[in-house]
């Protein structure tokens, strides 16, 4: 997924960005906008007719969020697309708050998806995830990353590796140290 000449041209970018040059931005936007968007269309594939959250939409409040809190210092592409995955997760986690409030006609609006290994109702699920995420960060910074990476942003194994700088073998460790938790704290809710 990761074009291999594109990292340079990222981080690059990213560092100009960082030193106040704003037609950065504007370069910068079109390298990573497509990855962008097909991490958000993977993380929303599965959403039944209806859902007014589409990966567009994702990727542009994503963009808002970058231009609002400017104040980040981007290291490097695999810094950029981390925080990718935790402002990303925000959104969702707001959308779906905000969905639940409505309660569009006491109807559960359910995600079926692989991403949803636990089969609850999808706001449900985004919440509880979210919250218990915040734990297990606390427990395990490494494995709340990854969760971060593949359940909200539905990064591949590889992705995430690439982008948390970790071997494919040690994704794939705390992907499963990390689903096991929180599918014990999950019902026992």
């Amino acid at each position: 997924m990761f074009p291999a000449k594109a990292p340079s041209e990222v981080t690059r970018l990213l560092e100009q960005w960082n030193n106040g040059d704003r037609t950065a931005f504007e370069r910068l936007v079109p390298l990573v906008y497509d990855e962008l968007r097909g991490l958000a269309r993977r993380q929303l594939r599965a959403e039944r007719p209806g859902c007014t959250l589409q990966p567009t939409a994702l990727v542009s409040e994503f963009y808002l969020s970058l231009i609002r809190h400017r104040e980040a210092n981007w290291q490097n592409r695999a810094h950029f697309f981390g925080a990718a995955a935790r402002l990303m997760r925000r959104i969702i986690v707001d959308y779906a708050r905000k969905r639940r409030a409505q309660k569009r006609g006491g109807q559960d609006f359910r995600v079926e998806s692989a991403a949803d290994p636990w089969g609850y109702p999808a706001f449900d699920v985004i919440e509880a995830v979210d919250e218990l995420l915040e734990r297990l960060g606390e427990r395990d910074p490494a494995a709340a990353k990854i969760v971060e990476l593949h359940y909200f942003l539905g990064m591949t194994i590889d992705e995430t590796a690439e982008v948390a700088r970790i071997s494919a073998a040690t994704v794939k460790r705390e992907w499963n140290f990390a689903r096991s938790w929180l599918i014990t704290q999950l019902s026992r809710r």
